[in-house]
């Protein structure tokens, strides 16, 4: 028998969980999958315990820099209270509280692997559910493994292994050098661990600015990190238990423990979306300005495939929410899209890199300034390596892009995000007066230095 409702959500991370409740808190009757936890990755896995565990290695160093700023010091890393601060956060990875959070707006919760089977139809098991007004699809993203030989056969972490970890192991290999490989390869660094990166791209962080590969790969050899780019896994193997790696070049890597950090995809196969016409191969559902996917269908988060962040996920849930009531509503922009790798220094960016804004023929003009050459960085002293780029457009006078990298990259991201999101014209930005002496003062020097 069908069991009906206003609206059906399935998959109930940040960005599914804010619009469930969203919905039921409007007096709809919502109707909330998910077959996982409440939340989803972000407080779980992702966001919050990664961002804990980056702050207790972080305090490592700062702890070793006393001895040449403000006396001595002895730092002993201990993950004990690093593992207990994650298990207090997640509760224990037990989603009871955000169960109870959503049913308390109304929403009538389902735990279960939802596959779709017709228009505003999912089935969860035996039963099955209609949505009257609207089906929505947040089902997030999995980790993704590369199709290299033997990889499949040889047990590893992701993230999650890392995260949930009680104890360290002595020695990890990291393969894929993007946000997530270099976060939790610098903070098992931090703790003793050998950390070896392995990235198949001829950088780090392919997808930023070359400076900010370049800051990053300098700062991570500093702390003893092998960083090997521009070659290729061929074959992964169990050599006495431990995972061993053939690089295309004949080296050979072995470590305790492999960690793979080569991205997230949607599944959509499980999902099941074929039967409404979505290619279940692609990297994502397509969707409309307002997330419409179809009559009566709507997409969010991760599963789009724009941006795997958890802002985007609930900046297109509050879009999707006002769609489904029928609330007129300005359509989603990218163009100062956010994002922040939270290595030390933090890599903070928004819109277009250099490269980026002239693959879409904006006659781009950049401008550069140290964080070191700051009065601020040279105040902070240890530990202040990066830098502000802006990325302008020459012919319309605003900038289109921006990179924040430093002690504090990710902060001062916010001033550069507004002045691309809301199309700052740079002579106004010179304008402005920067309270001195501050990191954010590097971005007044940055534009600065557009006119060469």
């Amino acid at each position: 028998m069908t069991e009906w409702a206003d609206v059906v959500v399935v998959g109930l991370g940040p960005g599914g969980e804010d619009l469930a409740g969203r919905l039921a808190t409007e007096g709809l009757d919502v109707v909330a999958i998910d077959g996982g936890l409440v939340g989803g990755e972000c407080p779980y896995w992702g966001c919050i315990p990664s961002k804990m565990m980056v702050r207790a290695a972080d305090l490592l160093v700062e702890g070793r820099r006393v001895g040449d700023l403000a006396g001595e010091s002895t730092v002993r890393p201990d993950w004990a209270p690093v593992a207990r601060r994650v298990r207090e956060a997640t509760d224990g990875w037990d989603d009871q509280v955000a169960v109870e959070r959503l049913e308390g707006k109304g929403a009538r919760f389902v735990r279960g692997w939802a596959r779709v089977v017709g228009e505003r139809r999912v089935a969860v098991e035996d039963r099955e559910f209609e949505a009257r007004r609207a089906l929505v699809l947040a089902t997030g993203a999995v980790a993704w493994e590369p199709p290299v030989p033997g990889l499949a056969g040889v047990p590893h972490w992701t993230n999650r292994q890392v995260v949930a970890a009680e104890e360290l192991p002595s020695s990890m290999t990291v393969l894929g050098g993007g946000a997530i490989g270099l976060e939790l390869g610098q903070v098992l660094a931090r703790f003793g661990v050998q950390v070896r990166v392995v990235e198949v791209a001829d950088r780090l962080l392919a997808t930023e600015e070359p400076e900010s590969s370049m800051l990053v790969a300098r700062v991570l050899t500093t702390e003893g990190v092998e960083v090997h780019t521009g070659v290729e896994v061929i074959s992964v193997a169990a050599d006495e238990g431990r995972p061993a790696l053939v690089l295309a070049d004949g080296r050979r890597v072995v470590s305790e423990e492999l960690l793979v950090a080569t991205g997230r995809r949607p599944d959509l196969g499980a999902l099941g979306v074929g039967v409404l016409g979505i290619d279940e191969a692609g990297r994502g559902i397509p969707v409309d300005g307002h997330l419409r996917a179809g009559r009566g269908l709507w997409a969010i988060g991760d599963v789009t495939g724009i941006g795997a962040f958890t802002h985007v996920s609930m900046y297109q849930a509050r879009i999707a929410t006002e769609d489904i009531l029928g609330r007129p509503g300005p359509a989603a922009d990218y163009r100062a899209l956010p994002r922040v790798t939270f290595t030390d220094p933090e890599i903070g960016a928004v819109g277009l890199t250099q490269a980026g804004a002239e693959a879409q023929g904006i006659r781009a003009r950049t401008g550069m300034s140290e964080i070191a050459s700051s009065a601020r960085g040279w105040i902070h002293d240890g530990g202040n390596d990066g830098f502000v780029k802006v990325v302008e457009d020459a012919d319309r006078g605003v900038l289109v892009g921006a990179t924040s990298a430093g002690p504090c990259g990710g902060e001062t991201l916010g001033l550069l995000s507004l002045a691309v999101h809301a199309a700052v014209p740079t002579r106004e930005l010179r304008r402005m007066i920067y309270a001195y002496p501050t990191f954010h003062r590097a971005v007044e020097a940055a534009l600065d230095d557009l006119d060469g």
